[in-house]
């Protein structure tokens, strides 16, 4: 079974993925999982962090000679900031101070505190951090080679930034080219609105959110299920997208933007051409949480991130005493890199479901079976 992990903290010496059940004889391409990696780190309103860090990967385990093992495989993004914050963050040879006693709200910070009896709240604010993605983007990017094999692409974009929205669907080859505009956004003139929306929030010492759109095309019928609640697929990629760090809502095809329609006004009509087809996508590719061979299409919604130039209320948890919320180095707006962590989260979640149902330990025999159920569906 594929599953992944990760560890370490925002400033400590290193944040690894721990990658189980990727089948043998997978060509690993390192330059591919760096140019993801740089994805991340990208996006008009990052902070100072970006300026720092210059991630790259370094294999641990599991992959020789250029291809996976069938082994566990762990990777490691190390943190070039470790050298400013190792006197605060070395687990035993700590010889400076930096405790944050007031929590910021719509962090993690006091709800991990109070969970874990913490003393002071650096330990949550290191592990909640968004520089954990890093590994997740780094897993998510071996998991993209191998839907690579089976003839799957995924792409994403920014829909929305603030209170600037495009007016228009955007093709999958558009989608594709989203990364040569700096929030992310394939229309050179919401991209400048966009990026002026950002301008007035950090001028403000504030933040903005937005939504983004994350597709996967090319995706075999039948991932998923719908004989138990926790294997239907639309099921599994709304819990990964709600996972990653500042997502408030997740929809899967048209969703927000078609709830108030009529049935016959929703439904996608199929047809027979050469196959089945269907006229229209706003179910987004999933039907009774099994995939349809549609485009698969989920947006998600994020928040403005809650780490403020300008802090709201808080409290001293040490006095109680009421004080303006802490403050630490942080984005105006991460909305065009979490849509990258989100392609990671849905790369996941397919290769889990292509694993599941086409087994193998190697890549040779995954295939075998992945052939003979193309063929069984081509003959229907």
């Amino acid at each position: 079974m594929l599953c992944f992990y990760t560890a370490g903290e925002s400033h400590g010496k290193v944040v690894l993925a721990f990658l189980e059940g990727i089948p043998s004889n997978l060509i690993v391409d390192l330059d591919f999982i760096n140019s993801e990696l740089v994805r991340r780190q990208m996006g008009y309103g990052r902070g100072g962090r970006m300026k720092i860090e210059r991630d790259k990967v370094e294999v641990l385990s599991g992959v020789y000679r250029g291809k996976t093992t069938g082994a566990p495989i762990v990777l490691a993004v190390w943190n070039r900031d470790w050298e400013n914050w190792k006197e605060v963050m070395d687990p035993f040879q700590y010889t400076r101070e930096k405790f944050f006693f007031v929590p910021r709200p719509g962090h993690a910070d006091l709800p991990a505190l109070l969970k874990y009896q913490y003393d002071e709240m650096r330990p949550a604010i290191e592990r909640s951090s968004a520089r954990e993605t890093a590994g997740r983007v780094a897993a998510g990017a071996v998991c993209k080679l191998l839907l690579k094999e089976f003839g799957v692409e995924i792409a994403s974009a920014t829909l929305s930034i603030g209170k600037v929205r495009v007016g228009k669907e955007f093709t999958f080859e558009e989608l594709k080219r989203a990364d040569e505009s700096p929030v992310r956004c394939p229309d050179d003139l919401v991209t400048g609105k966009m990026m002026g929306e950002i301008d007035k929030a950090k001028s403000n010492g504030d933040t903005v959110g937005g939504v983004f759109e994350v597709r996967a095309r090319g995706v075999v019928p039948g991932l998923g299920s719908h004989v138990q609640w926790d294997l239907r697929l639309d099921g599994l990629l709304a819990q990964a997208m709600m996972s990653i760090q500042g997502i408030k809502s997740v929809s899967i095809g048209c969703g927000w933007d078609c709830w108030d329609r009529y049935g016959t006004e929703f439904h996608d009509e199929i047809v027979w051409q050469n196959g089945v087809k269907r006229k229209t996508n706003n179910a987004g590719g999933i039907e009774g949480g099994i995939s349809n061979g549609e485009e698969i299409v989920v947006r998600c919604f994020m928040k403005p991130i809650p780490t403020l130039m300008k802090p709201l209320g808080s409290f001293d948890i040490r006095t109680k005493e009421k004080v303006q919320a802490g403050v630490e180095r942080s984005d105006a707006c991460a909305v065009p890199a979490a849509a990258i962590v989100a392609e990671a989260m849905m790369a996941f979640v397919l290769a889990k479901a292509y694993s599941d149902k086409f087994g193998g330990d190697s890549l040779q025999d995954m295939k075998a079976s992945y052939e003979k159920y193309v063929a069984r569906l081509k003959a229907f």
